[in-house]
């Protein structure tokens, strides 16, 4: 199998402007540094004091002289001053201070520069017969899943260390909920959900068994079906505590977003399909409304097919894609609307009675802006997970993107190739000889490994693991989003 070719050329060269032009080109930074986002500055103390009518009063060094010790009062003004903050476009030199702003550019870039790497490799496939090549655009999808799940990690692990509990305790909360729904999902028959999962399991499990039985080795089916399927829903648990926070904030954004765009009707319709968009792919996966209601439409006395089921593969796919790049493009509507919290606050102060310390107002302010990377991550990542997974289905799973029949691959008795014994030469060899010999050997053995693990994990399974993560992470999305939307709309109120 060749590992060197093309594909590898563009990847490294891909990899190579990626670390050059990050400092210079991002598409990460530009997607909130264009001038359409506007934030708002904190006001100034002078700013406060002329607003309550009021002067700033300074000690002179007489007195600090003869109070070296004296505590200075913070400066209080009253809420229900006419404070108006002031809006600025979001520029470069404002992103230094986001918290988490490196490692958002790194994977919002990596993620495109992932996408380019698997048109190319797309446009590669479709054009020449690289069956013999590895699948580098697959590869980079796999990569992004990884490092998406990496940068939730990374959040999650931010509200776990802080000393209040409240983060903490709802990411334990989902993980559970998340734990007893995966339990549940995995027990539906593929009748109703047809991820695949089981073909893909009796196509691993037949081919390990024989590896195993070729290697010398024990092998029990049943108990390592049930020790898998107890582990992927620990995995989806974990995937689930990953989203909570992600699903709540998507819902605050949304209700802000409809909420800041009320005279513009397309856009709310918009607002609406994106946020519904991960319960439409739910639903894609359901085969009693998605490809059996497709292919046998009732009109009347009659059915319609509306969608061979042949081709529902290809739609499905072409669907979830859409969907993402649908979200994709109504980012900006939701960022605005949380860059709004901070008048949103300002407003809600303002009803309120009492006195506000200055310095109060002014870090509210500022930290509402220091998280735009944090929220901007939170509703990227779960799109970037759905879509990539998606791409990855795709390839590994043997679809095409043309309305063609498709037939997995699958292997039914593993035949692992055998490399030639290496040729005994004369016992006066040069060592340059025996060094080649032995670079021949590895690299025989490598590919022997190689031919192995393709035997094993073959289309068949890859299908059932893919679906079934792209629908887990939608179906977490869902669960986390509607709760977000009932604990905004009536208990935030209550």
């Amino acid at each position: 199998m060749a590992l060197m070719g093309v594909q590898l050329v563009v990847s490294l060269l891909a990899a190579t402007i990626m670390q050059r032009m990050a400092p210079h080109c991002s598409f990460a930074r530009w997607l909130l540094c264009n001038g359409s986002l506007l934030r708002f500055k904190h006001p100034s103390e002078g700013e406060l004091c002329a607003l309550a009518g009021k002067q700033i009063t300074k000690p002179n060094k007489k007195d600090r002289r003869q109070n070296g010790h004296r505590e200075n009062k913070p400066l209080t003004v009253p809420k229900d001053i006419d404070l108006r903050l002031e809006s600025t476009p979001v520029n470069p030199l404002d992103a230094l201070v986001l918290r988490f702003f490196i490692e958002y550019q790194w994977l919002i870039d990596f993620a495109i520069y992932a996408t380019g790497i698997f048109l190319f490799t797309e446009g590669y496939y479709s054009v020449v017969d690289a069956s013999k090549e590895v699948n580098i655009g697959v590869i980079w999808c796999v990569l992004t899943v990884f490092f998406c799940l990496r940068s939730l990690h990374t959040l999650m692990s931010h509200y776990f260390s802080s000393d209040e509990g409240g983060e903490r305790s709802v990411c334990l909360a989902f993980g559970f909920l998340s734990l007893l729904v995966a339990m549940l999902v995995l027990v539906v028959r593929e009748d109703y959900l047809e991820f695949g999962l089981e073909p893909g399991f009796n196509s691993l499990f037949d081919n390990l068994e024989v590896f195993a039985k070729q290697q010398g080795y024990a092998w029990s089916v049943p108990i390592t079906k049930l020790t898998v399927k107890l582990g992927l829903a620990c995995v989806c648990a974990f995937v689930g505590a990953l989203l909570a926070f992600p699903g709540l904030r998507l819902a605050q954004t949304h209700l802000d977003a409809l909420q800041l765009n009320a005279d513009r009707p397309f856009i709310k319709i918009l607002l609406h399909i994106s946020f519904l968009s991960p319960l439409l792919v739910l639903v894609l996966w359901v085969k009693p409304i998605a490809r059996d209601f497709l292919a046998n439409a009732p009109m009347g006395k009659t059915t319609v097919t509306l969608i061979p089921s042949s081709a529902f593969n290809t739609v499905r796919l072409w669907t979830v894609v859409a969907l993402c790049v649908l979200r994709l493009l109504v980012v900006r509507f939701h960022m605005q609307a949380y860059l709004n919290l901070s008048q949103k606050w300002v407003e809600q102060m303002k009803r309120e009675a009492g006195r506000i310390a200055a310095i109060d107002i002014q870090r509210k302010v500022t930290r509402i802006f220091c998280y735009l990377t944090v929220v901007t991550l939170q509703y990227l990542i779960p799109i970037l997970l759905i879509l990539f997974s998606t791409l990855a289905l795709k390839s590994l799973g043997d679809f095409s993107w043309g309305f063609v029949e498709e037939t997995p691959g699958v292997t039914p008795a593993l035949v692992l190739p055998t490399s030639p014994p290496p040729v005994s030469g004369l016992e006066d060899d040069e060592e340059s000889e025996d060094m080649e010999e032995e670079v021949q050997a590895t690299v025989a053995r490598l590919a022997e490994a190689f031919h192995g693990l393709c035997a094993i994990l073959t289309p068949l399974f890859f299908r059932g693991f893919f679906a079934f993560f792209t629908w887990w992470v939608a179906a977490c999305q869902v669960i986390s989003s509607l709760f977000g939307i009932y604990f905004h709309q009536y208990l935030m109120h209550n």
